[in-house]
Order: C-alpha cells, then structure tokens, then sequence
C-alpha cells in the first residue's frame, strides 16, 4: 500500500496527487520502471558460497595485512545468545575504515553467525564491485534518503526502502546500519544520521516484527588501511570510489601491515523497551544550543532559556504518532547507540603513541621516557574502565606503534646513553594523521579535559574580577561545574560526554567529583562566611603536569574555534556556506603554515565544518536555503562587534597558550 500509493502521487498532476482516476497510465508505468531500478539498486542478493567462499579469502587476506584481530569470547557468546531469541539483530558499528563492511561479516561467518544484510552508501555502487558486494550481503542506500539528485524529496524512494527494510525484518534477517553514514575523517566518532535508524523504528511499529535487538559496535585499528585522511582535512575533494581505485588499495595493503584490529560488541538491548522506558520517563525539553550557551557567551541578554531537565509541554508528547516526539526519540536512540558503541572502543598503541608525542612530548623526549609514559597512560586508561587493544611489553608494544606511525615520528640517536630520541614530525600531514590516531583516545579523557579547560576559565574570571580577599587558587565547585557544561555545549559537534537521558550538568559534576577522588582537585575547608563548596588544583608536580596535559587536549578545538571567530570579525555576506568554509579553511591553513598556530592540527577541515554548524546553532548566523546550497548572514544578535568580541572571549578564557 505504501509503494502504491508513492507510486500514484508521484505519477499524478501535482493539483490532485493519490487521485487514481486523473492518473495516466503511461505515467503509472514510467514511475513502476523507476521504482524497479531503485530497488534492483537496493536490494542484495545473498550467495551462501559465496559468503564462505570470501570468508576463506579474508582469512587469508587479514592473515596477511593484520597482525590479529581481537575478539572477546565473551561478547561473542552474548550474540549467539541474542540470535537464539528469534529476533532480528541490528549491528551499529563505528565507522572508521572501508574494511569495517567486511570485518563484521567476516567475525560472524568465523562464529556460525548469520551474515548480516550491510546499508552501503551508493558510492560504493561500482561495476564488478557492487555486485560482490551485493552477493555477500550489502545493499546501496542514498546518503540522504530523501532526497532525490535534483534536492527534491523522493518519497518513492523513501517508500521502497522501508518495505524491503520492513521485510528483511519480518524475514529475521540481520542489518548491519553505520549510523555515522560516512567513515570517521578525524578519528573521533561523528554526529548520528538517523535515517535509517528511523526505518526500522517506524517498522517496528508497523508490527513487521514483535521486537529489535540492538547491538552496538566499537571497532578499533592500530592503523586503518586508508592510513590516513589527510587529503580531505587539508581540503581536497574527497575522490570518488573506482574498480580501478579499490585494486590499486589491495595490492597496497597486501604490501604492508596495518597492527592489529579489536572488535567490541556492546550488550544487545531491546528496541521495544528502549522506546517502552522512554515512553514512561519525562520528556526533557531539548536544549537548542542557542538556549544553552548564549546566556554564558552574552549575559546582558535577558535569560529566557528552559532550564536543562525541564519536562517539555507537547501535546501527546509521549505518544509514537506524534512526531515531534517521535523525532526526539530516534535522534536519542540514535545518540545512545553511538555513544554506547564509541565507549566499546578500545585504545590501541598508535593512540596512546599519538597522544603522548602531540600533548605531553610535542619537542621529543627520549625512547625510555616515552616508554614509562606509556606505561602510565595505560594503567589511566584501565583505570577508568575502558579496555585496550594489546598486550606485552611497554618496551616492544611502544616500538610496534612507532613503526605502524611509520613517517609522523622521527627517531635519532643521541650519543648519552646510546639512547633513541622520538619527537613528532611538523609537517602538517604528519601532525594531522598523529591528531587522527591520537583522537582514538580522547573519549577516555574528554571530561577530565573539559574540567581542566574550565579551571582555566573560571580561574581567568577570578583574576580579572578580583577575589575579594579569598585565596585566588580556590574556586566554587559550583562556577566550575556550570562552566564545563557551558564548554561541552560549545563543542558538542566535537565530541558526547553523555547518553541523551543525562543531564550535561550532571555529568559535569561527577567528572569533577572524579578529580577530587583522584587527588587531582582538593576540596577546601568552609569557613563561617562561605557555605558553598570549593576546589583547588593540588600542587603536586604530577598532577599539575596531567592537568596542563587534559587542557592541551582540547587546544587544537578552542584554538581552531577561537580563530574561526576571529575570522567572522571580517565577514562580508550574504555569501554561499560551502564558499564560507574554504575561505575559512584556507585562513586556518595558512596560520599553520606561517607559524602562527599552537597546534597545526587545529587547522583540519573537521573543526572548519564543526565550527561554523556551531556558529549556526548558536545563532551567530542566519542562514537561508537556496536550491542545493545554504546563504549565510550575521544575524542581528551578532551584528554588533562587541557580541562577537565576547564570544570570542568566552572561547578563549577556556584556552591555555
């Protein structure tokens, strides 16, 4: 009925659309031939031989390019046990690297587990190549579902993969779904794309199936086979796929090793009582960004925010048919999934290599410093319950990783001790590809980094306000806590410090919590004429190094924002967004190339598009649609020059230089 009816509207004069009697025939046929090709386009046609047939080949080939692949048995055996409810199974990876459509399907088919159906991009709809793909289980999905070539809303299209979605489930089958819908260019997990999340949610309750198992996926690489993203972070369009493209990539990975690959499976929940419990919770009403940070960046301004936690006032707010809710729902389902899977990811020996030459070691340090580094930051790293990728000696684990970096690390010998010296290379290739690896391990610190930024601005405020006599090291728990969250808000397109159910202030909280739990913040004693809690930086050597470490975490970020703002101080518009951002990139590039820039890496197209979808949430921007591009004005709050000033101050109090 769906299908028939996208059919007939499509088909019919847009005055009377679903009105079979005003619709020609011949219209009828052309559009049943479109929907045909869609779904030849769409639909996999799966060969068991075959699937065996490459599992043997992958065998082959991973033996040969992979050290190892890390599975957990444990995590193996909760799958086979989800299989065993007669439920279909969604696996929602991370997406790092082209060979996580093959690493999946390639674990299960090793364990006895039903290969799973892979939603590909229909970039990868290449001769030869797509029709491999569509025998081992892969089918070929727009990037915008909804949107035909021409930008106009295709609901034919939208019609037909929601039948054959709802009939893979109604069949069982298994999907596989990278809900980040492109890999990973900056090693950090991107923003959700629902779409086709939304699918299945709206299957579900087409009662296509009873229920969904959810299995959120971490996949980790000592080094993905891409090896790098650098071309596109430096700008360059991204080159589209080829036959030709894909042969020259496996005749280069048959050449070299990439380290060892672990693969986490997160434990299977309920689709149906993850929508039943948010159903029966309070509803938060959503924060825009607006709302949430422009009463930090503009205090004059009268604070008509919704304070975060509120219970938001829609009709049938709680009810699936209502869409708003039902929007809310998927986004939230969609950011759990994520977060859940990112959090699943373990931290490999090129991260931690990565991190410690970038933020600790930027001027080199000798091999056995390195070493003893590493050492540590893996007990941090086990410490706050997250897992790592490998095993064995520092000495050999750190020597591995500094080969699989291969020309972002220079080593020298130095003649004391006959000791090797490691620093960094400065080339902005090799700075941006370290920043990549090293990404793979800030979610482990993230919070602990936001507290450490916000000391800084709460610490700034102090000194300029004046402390009215109390100690200028002591701060109120309280500030400190309300100016992470502030931070968070600000970098939110950056990184999730939180599932969708809790509250950002919250979380905030408990990291700074964490800190006074490690010794890393002490709490002060109340005196007779101040009730509220206050903290302070311990003066302990180490633990003021590991603070200046979590704040030059975030440098390039608050570097790459701050100078983006800088750069609205001479804008001229109206003027086309994808024109904004090369005008903006190129600003970057050339501070990193003149010297300019802190950290080279805050140069990356990434934080270029991240900032200025943050300057548009928060109003810094008004921007108008026009056909396939986006206009964008200062909007009347940012016209003045002493509203951008301040927005710029609030970035950089954050900032240590």
């Amino acid at each position: 009925w769906r299908v028939q009816k996208a059919i007939v509207d499509e088909a019919s004069e847009p005055s009377v659309p679903g009105s079979f009697a005003q619709v020609d025939p011949k219209a009828i046929n052309k559009v049943k031939k479109k929907a045909r090709k869609i779904l030849q386009e769409m639909v996999a046609n799966v060969s068991p031989a075959l699937i065996r047939l490459t599992g043997w080949v992958l065998l082959k080939l991973f033996n040969s390019f992979f050290w190892n692949i890390q599975i957990h048995r444990g995590q193996i055996e909760m799958v086979k046990a989800a299989t065993e409810m007669n439920l279909p199974l969604i696996f929602l990876p991370v997406h790092k690297s082209h060979i996580d459509y093959l690493l999946l399907t390639f674990i299960l088919f090793c364990h006895n587990i039903k290969a799973p159906y892979i939603a590909a991009g229909n970039n990868l709809n290449i001769p030869i190549f797509s029709t491999l793909i569509r025998k081992l289980g892969g089918f070929f999905i727009r990037r915008k579902l909804d949107q035909s070539p021409d930008g106009q809303k295709d609901f034919l299209y939208r019609a037909l993969l929601y039948v054959h979605i709802e009939e893979l489930l109604r069949q069982q089958q298994f999907l596989e779904i990278f809900l980040e819908g492109t890999r990973s260019r900056s090693g950090k997990t991107s923003g959700p794309r629902a779409g086709l999340l939304s699918v299945v949610v709206d299957a579900l309750f087409s009662n296509a199936t009873p229920d969904v198992l959810i299995i959120p996926v971490g996949i980790s690489y000592d080094r993905i086979i891409e090896g790098h993203y650098n071309s596109e972070q430096l700008g360059k369009p991204k080159k589209n796929e080829s036959l030709w493209g894909i042969a020259r990539g496996v005749f280069r990975m048959l050449r070299k090793n990439y380290g060892c690959v672990r693969v986490d499976f997160a434990q299977p929940f309920s689709l149906k009582e993850y929508v039943n419990s948010q159903s029966q919770k309070p509803v938060p009403a959503p924060l825009s960004l607006e709302q949430a940070l422009l009463p930090a960046i503009l205090p004059s301004r009268p604070n008509d925010t919704v304070d975060e936690g509120t219970e938001a006032s829609l009709p049938n707010s709680r009810d699936i048919t209502s869409e708003p809710y039902r929007r809310e729902l998927i986004a939230n389902l969609a950011e759990h999934i994520l977060f859940t899977a990112n959090k699943s990811c373990a931290v490999m020996s090129t991260h931690i290599v990565a991190c410690l030459l970038l933020y600790r070691h930027r001027q080199g340090t000798d091999l056995s410093r390195l070493v003893e580094d590493f050492f540590s930051m893996k007990e941090e790293v086990l410490a706050r319950d997250f897992d790592l990728g490998f095993s064995g000696n520092s000495d050999d684990v750190v020597m591995h990783a500094i080969h699989l970096l291969g020309n972002c690390v220079n080593i020298t010998n130095t003649s004391r001790n006959n000791e090797f010296f490691i620093t960094p290379s400065t080339t902005i290739p090799a700075v941006f590809e370290l920043n990549f690896y090293s990404n793979g391990i800030l979610h482990v610190f993230i919070k602990e980094a936001v507290i450490a930024c916000s000391l800084r601005a709460v610490q700034s405020k102090r000194f300029r306000n004046g402390t009215n006599g109390a100690s200028p090291s002591l701060i109120s728990q309280e500030h400190l806590v309300r100016k992470a969250a502030s931070l968070c808000y600000l970098l939110s397109n950056e990184f999730t410090v939180s599932l969708p159910c809790q509250l950002i202030y919250q979380v905030c909280h408990e990291a700074v919590e964490k800190l006074i739990q490690y010794g890393i913040l002490l709490v002060a004693e109340n005196n007779e004429y101040c009730e509220e809690k206050r903290v302070q930086v311990s003066q302990s050597q180490e633990h003021q190094q590991y603070i200046t470490f979590l704040q030059r975490l975030l440098g390039p970020l608050l570097e790459a924002y701050s100078s983006a703002v800088i750069f609205v101080h001479n804008f001229s518009g109206p003027v086309s967004e994808s024109e904004y951002l090369q005008k903006l990139h190129r600003h970057l590039i050339s501070r990193t190339e003149k010297n300019v820039a802190v950290y080279a890496e805050s140069a990356t197209y990434s934080h270029v598009k991240n900032a200025v979808k943050v300057f548009k949430e928060i109003g810094v921007f008004s921007q108008t649609n026009q056909k396939r591009d986006t206009i964008l004005e200062l909007s009347t709050t940012f016209l003045p020059q002493r509203n951008r000033q301040k927005l710029l101050e609030f970035i950089m109090s954050f900032m240590v230089l």
